[in-house]
């Protein structure tokens, strides 16, 4: 019997539909000489601290750094986890040999090879390897499996990470925490999430600390066309009234007349960042939602597979693009035109070299359902118009040069013009996207006359008081390229593909990471703009070593982590520098300077106290660091993975597991629990001995939780 373990139930019912393993069992599908079944993401996890030694529960300064001889996986402890986990165990001892179907990129190898090495897997692996759901893709992946021992560097290089993430985040957060918390919160430090915020201040600060200050531009309209001065801005209103009286004693004579025929390349086809970030600029979608929206697609198998960080294709796929089109039903007016010949084959579009693990996120041959919601549409039209405008000729524009002075004084204009839309028609009949600088805009789009050089004439000087403005704060859309780029500005397209290797993050990690920032409260959004709270500046200001905060080094280390994925790094020796790392931090901060860093949360309460209406307390209750510990009632509540406790927990021993009798609890319920002693009525418990499956739970007075 063959074994195949997918990711989720859902691609694991895909997979038994193609290999006809259709007799449902309890956690598995079976049929044909196959049994199928499926984790639910991540089933194991590392270790926590107070595993590896009691002496590590409770938070303590000087039993710092925590870095264990050998590190260690354990099952999260979750009822539904331990079942699954029981089935594949049971299944990996009765199968010949397993077929690794978890998802085709480093996280995904790493969920699975955990699960197999907890299972105590010694039966051959084969690797099933896929870009997209579709029934054709599956039954083409079944018949190129690969031996698992090719994808050993990809686990090693999601191991280091892991471990790497483990070393840095509990160390640097219980380092911080306890010399700068004040007992009041956790300061949380992540190898990525800190280098991100520490942009986000940056630029805060250098909005913060912009003074403005007015200008003065000379300009003149001269056959109805408007030029401007080409000298530096005037600092004083005087010196432009001098210049505005010199323009009106003297003639407008042109200079030089020039008309540029030009080209503007193709957009890239999507990668995810690209797509989050076009998402954000046109729908004002956050980088979470824009990732959740194309996976559901994909899982759909209308997308190909998403969490991808290249814009290339790979040359096997250049003979199914035409059949790929025609199935494209709602878009057949642009790929008519497309189809009347052969599909060109760019390098652009078409490199091998360019695509590793998979290629750029493109359109299945399976055109979307009605069944969509409507933020899936939106998501599905912006890839597969990017797609059709990739195959379509260049957009030919020209460009019109004009120079002209007026005495001493030189004057130029410039202007634009489309000749040939080409690409640009797959999106001619969407709103123009707005844009910030409205005054450059209308003279770009000015029509612009034949002019002869040496002509002289009247015209009409004026002067253009304007003000500078500050740098702008970052968007969801700024910060993911600034992330791409490790804090690089980059335009150009191909110079950015280079940078890629040392970005900050992955492309499936940096939504998660821009979503922490805003629950530990580091940022804020302000319509579209991300903003650095009080909390946030602190925490970065309080971080003297570069290391943490640097978006360069952590661009090295995912420079190294990409390394070790393609055997040209050794994972030991990555985990070697961050071990040294974290151990002169931890020296570094015991012995260094003491201060406590004020909450977001604090500033806030005095403004509360002062308004006659209390907000509801569900905001002012969502810090559970905030929260006293209902037992010993002197110390506060931590958050952790699985549970919420008292921080001295070794002594006072009280704790509320997130999922109770099967249900898992929000926090609303859990602080109704730990406040109240009492939830509102509940339904869906699913493990009662007693087979109670909705009531009330409560605390008992030894704090013990009970259902009635």
């Amino acid at each position: 019997m063959k074994l195949c373990i997918a990711e989720k139930p859902s691609v694991a019912r895909d997979i038994a539909k193609v290999l006809g393993a259709t007799t449902p069992k309890q956690g598995y599908m079976e049929g044909n000489g196959y049994c199928v079944t499926w984790t639910f993401g991540h089933l194991c996890t590392l270790k926590e601290p107070h595993d590896y030694g009691p002496q590590f529960k409770s938070w303590n300064l000087f039993s710092l750094p925590i870095i264990p001889s050998s590190f260690g996986i354990k099952l999260i402890p979750n009822k539904g986890v331990e079942n699954q986990f029981k089935v594949i165990e049971k299944l990996v001892e009765e199968c010949d040999e397993v077929i690794n179907c978890g998802d085709a990129g480093q996280e995904g190898e790493l969920i699975q090879r955990w699960v197999l090495q907890k299972a105590k897997c010694n039966k051959p692996v084969q690797r099933l390897w896929i870009s997209s759901l579709t029934e054709d893709a599956i039954k083409e992946g079944f018949a190129s499996l690969k031996p698992a021992e090719d994808y050993k560097n990809l686990y090693l290089a999601g191991n280091a990470r892991a471990i790497g993430d483990w070393l840095l985040g509990i160390n640097a957060t219980r380092l911080f925490t306890k010399k700068f918390g004040g007992n009041k919160a956790v300061l949380s430090i992540g190898r990525v999430q800190t280098p991100t915020l520490a942009m986000l201040v940056q630029r805060q600060k250098e909005i913060d600390a912009f003074t403005t200050e007015e200008y003065w531009e000379l300009k003149t309209k001269y056959r109805d066309v408007i030029f401007n001065a080409a000298i530096d801005r005037l600092k004083t209103l005087e010196r432009a009234e001098k210049g505005l009286e010199y323009l009106k004693v003297n003639p407008f004579e042109i200079v030089s007349f020039e008309i540029k025929e030009g080209k503007e390349k193709n957009p890239r086809l999507f990668d995810l960042t690209g797509l989050q970030v076009e998402a954000n600029k046109k729908y004002g979608y956050s980088a979470e939602n824009t990732l959740n929206y194309v996976q559901s697609l994909y899982e759909k198998k209308h997308v190909t597979y998403p969490r991808v960080d290249t814009t290339y294709l790979s040359d096997s796929l250049y003979p199914k693009i035409a059949g790929i089109l025609q199935k494209m039903y709602p878009y057949q007016d642009l790929i008519a035109p497309l189809l009347e010949a052969p599909i060109p084959k760019s390098k652009v579009v078409f490199d091998d070299t360019k695509v590793t693990d998979h290629h750029a996120i493109i359109p299945t041959e399976i055109p979307p359902s009605q069944n969509l919601s409507r933020e899936e549409k939106l998501i599905y039209d912006l890839i597969a118009k990017r797609f059709i405008a990739v195959f379509y000729p260049e957009c030919k524009i020209s460009n019109t040069l004009v120079e002209g002075k007026v005495g001493t004084i030189p004057f130029k204009t410039s202007g634009r013009q489309v000749l040939e839309a080409g690409w640009r028609a797959v999106y001619a009949k969407e709103p123009k996207e707005e844009t910030t600088d409205k005054e450059k805009e209308k003279e770009e789009e000015q029509t612009i006359p034949e002019f002869t050089v040496g002509e002289t004439g009247p015209h009409d000087p004026m002067i253009h008081q304007g003000k500078t403005t500050p740098p702008k704060p970052y968007t969801e859309a700024t910060l993911l390229r600034a992330m791409e780029t490790a804090g690089k500005q980059v335009e150009d397209e191909e110079l950015r593909e280079m940078l890629k290797n040392n970005g900050i993050g992955r492309p499936s990690t940096r939504a998660n990471i821009i979503e922490t920032l805003f629950k530990r409260k580091y940022i804020e959004k302000k319509r579209k703009n991300l903003i650095a709270t009080q909390t946030g500046i602190q925490l970065i200001d309080t971080i003297e070593d570069e290391l943490l905060k640097s978006p360069e080094l952590t661009g090295e280390w995912e420079s190294k982590l990409r390394k070790i994925e393609k055997g040209e790094y050794e994972a030991n020796l990555f985990k070697e520098e961050l071990i040294q790392m974290v151990t002169e931090l931890t020296e570094k901060v015991v012995y260094g300077k003491g201060k406590v860093i004020t909450l977001q949360e604090e500033e806030k309460e005095e403004v509360k106290e002062k308004k006659k209406r209390e907000p509801a307390q569900k905001k002012e209750l969502q810090s559970w660091e905030e929260t006293k510990c209902p037992k010993c009632k002197e110390h506060n509540l931590i958050k952790g993975k699985t549970a919420v406790g008292c921080s001295d927990f070794k002594n006072c021993g009280f704790k509320i597991t997130f999922e109770i009798f099967g249900k898992k609890l929000s926090d609303k319920q859990l602080l109704d629990l730990v406040l109240k002693g009492k939830t509102s009525k509940l339904k869906g418990f699913s493990t009662h001995p007693e087979a109670i499956t909705e009531g009330v739970l409560t605390l008992s007075n030894d704090f013990q939780v009970q259902l009635s």
